[in-house]
């Protein structure tokens, strides 16, 4: 018999009901040939300092740096009842075979090691690995389950992230509390992330806005602006150069350009956008994608992945119809999804992209709860979009003389709406729009070079340089993102 370890109690029922393992006992369930227990996150973690020597319960300079030869493990306080449940399933004569099922990464894959070594358990594993909680995709991962020794770097990995935690929050936490006598917290990721924050604030801090000023030529309906002038004299100077005088069209750039459909989400982009659209942060945004996957709406949310595997090319189409349908897109007409455009398997990693599933067909998502139907509409949007046509436009580009002095004014014309359409669908769907949302280019009259416009109009406008933009939540995820590429990049 195998015993099925899930992350958390909701998997557990939903592998239990898609095995058909029905019967409900005290801490897992059982039926159909299998035993299907949870975890509770991490049921074993790192020992504190003061398990290695007791003179390590107090904190003194002369013990540091404490660097364990052996490293030990206990049962995470509160969770003692939960793991012996989970034990005594392995030591069971009757289960032959354990399957790992926590959460399809790297934390999963600790959480499952950890419990089953402070169990003692030596019996075959095996490890499964999905990236949607639908029953069809539970049944075909556990047709498809794989050695767990595959996953052994996985597991060290893991390992060596929780380890370095410990080192450099127990050491450099006692170190710096100890020479300026007030608990001060550091850690590998804590302490990092203060000094980014400590520094852009620094940045605000000491900003000294600056005052500058643009000319702006009045002709016949569209407006010519010119560049960034510092001086407010120069500015009238040009101004008085230009009042009623004439300007001349001297060069006229017209240029078709086109915009290809945006790349699906992964978990930081998915981040980025709830909160510029919906003001969420890094963690709602996880909590509220966790909680569809666990609902059977959404794939697996913690991925580094934007495109989808090929095997997945049916299931997208069938997707984005029904994503389709949502009453919300229903003017898009004539909608035909380029699968091929989202296919990469080279650039899917552990998980691909994050997409709504066929559960969306058996799902009234007007009775989710508001942030939940937030991003799972946010998502369809990015599904549809990503499978849309390109956007095309034509942008145009004038300049203008006046009084030996140059303006510039550029308009666009759209040429073909494509994934635009479903975006602009959504976006005005949204009670409060975003800043990116305002249209600055407009749309200029017909111009031709060498055309002549007299008695124009000159106006100052005044500006202000602006400080950077405190960090949001998600914005700095995306830094910490950066950060780990620029070190990559380096190595």
């Amino acid at each position: 018999m195998k015993l099925i370890i899930a992350e958390k109690p909701s998997v557990a029922a939903a592998y239990a009901a898609a095995l058909g393992a029905k019967n409900k006992k005290d801490g897992y369930l059982e039926g159909n040939g299998c035993l299907v227990t949870w975890c509770i996150g991490h049921l074993v973690s790192l020992a504190e300092a003061g398990a290695y020597e007791e003179r390590y319960k107090k904190w003194n300079y002369e013990d540091l740096p404490i660097l364990p030869e052996v490293w030990q493990h206990v049962v995470s306080p509160g969770k003692e009842k939960q793991f012996s449940i989970v034990k005594s399933l392995m030591e069971r004569p009757d289960v032959t075979e354990l399957v790992n099922g926590c959460d399809a990464g790297r934390e999963g894959e600790l959480i499952f090691r950890l419990a089953v070594e402070m169990a003692g358990c030596t019996k075959p594993v095996w490890r499964l690995w999905i990236s949607s909680m639908e029953d069809t995709a539970i049944r075909e991962g556990f047709s498809h389950l794989e050695p767990g020794s595959r996953y052994e770097p996985l597991y060290h990995s893991a390992l060596c992230r929780s380890k370095a935690d410990w080192l450099i929050g127990i050491n450099a936490t006692r170190l710096f509390s100890v020479l300026y006598h007030k608990t001060l917290n550091v850690g590998r990721v804590q302490t990092p992330t203060l000094a980014m924050l400590a520094e852009r604030d620094g940045k605000i801090m000491l900003f000294q806005k600056k005052k500058y000023y643009h000319v702006r030529l009045s002709l016949n309906g569209l407006e010519a602006v010119s560049d960034r002038v510092d001086e407010k004299e120069k500015a009238v100077s040009m101004q008085t150069a230009c009042q009623n005088g004439q300007a001349v069209c001297v060069s006229l750039e017209r240029e078709k350009k086109t915009v290809k459909p945006p790349k699906l989400y992964d978990l930081t982009t998915l981040q980025r956008e709830a909160n510029r659209l919906f003001g969420f942060t890094a963690k709602e945004t996880l909590d509220y994608a966790q909680a569809l996957y666990e609902k059977k709406l959404l794939t697996y949310p913690r991925t580094d992945s934007r495109y989808l595997t090929g095997d997945m090319a049916e299931t997208v189409s069938a997707v984005a119809r029904l994503a389709a349908g949502l009453p919300l897109f229903s003017a898009v007409g004539g909608f035909t999804p380029d699968v091929a455009a989202v296919i990469s398997d080279k650039d899917v990693s552990d998980h691909h992209a994050i997409i709504p599933t066929l559960e969306l067909a058996k799902q009234e998502v007007s009775l989710l709860p508001a942030g939940e139907r937030n991003l799972f509409i946010l998502v369809c949007c990015k599904l549809l979009c990503a499978l849309a046509a390109p956007h095309v436009y034509e942008t145009v580009s004038a300049v203008f003389t006046c009084g030996e002095h140059t303006f510039t004014a550029k308009g666009k014309e759209v040429v073909s709406q494509g994934w635009k359409e479903i975006e602009r669908l959504f976006r005005s769907s949204l009670k409060e729009k975003p800043e990116d949302d305002l249209e600055d280019v407009a749309t200029l009259p017909a111009l031709s070079q060498g055309q002549i416009f007299d008695h124009v109009a000159a106006t100052i406008t005044e500006h202000f340089t602006t400080p950077p933009k405190p960090y949001t939540d998600v914005i700095f995820c995306e830094r910490k993102e950066w950060i780990g590429i620029e070190e990559r990049s380096s190595a």
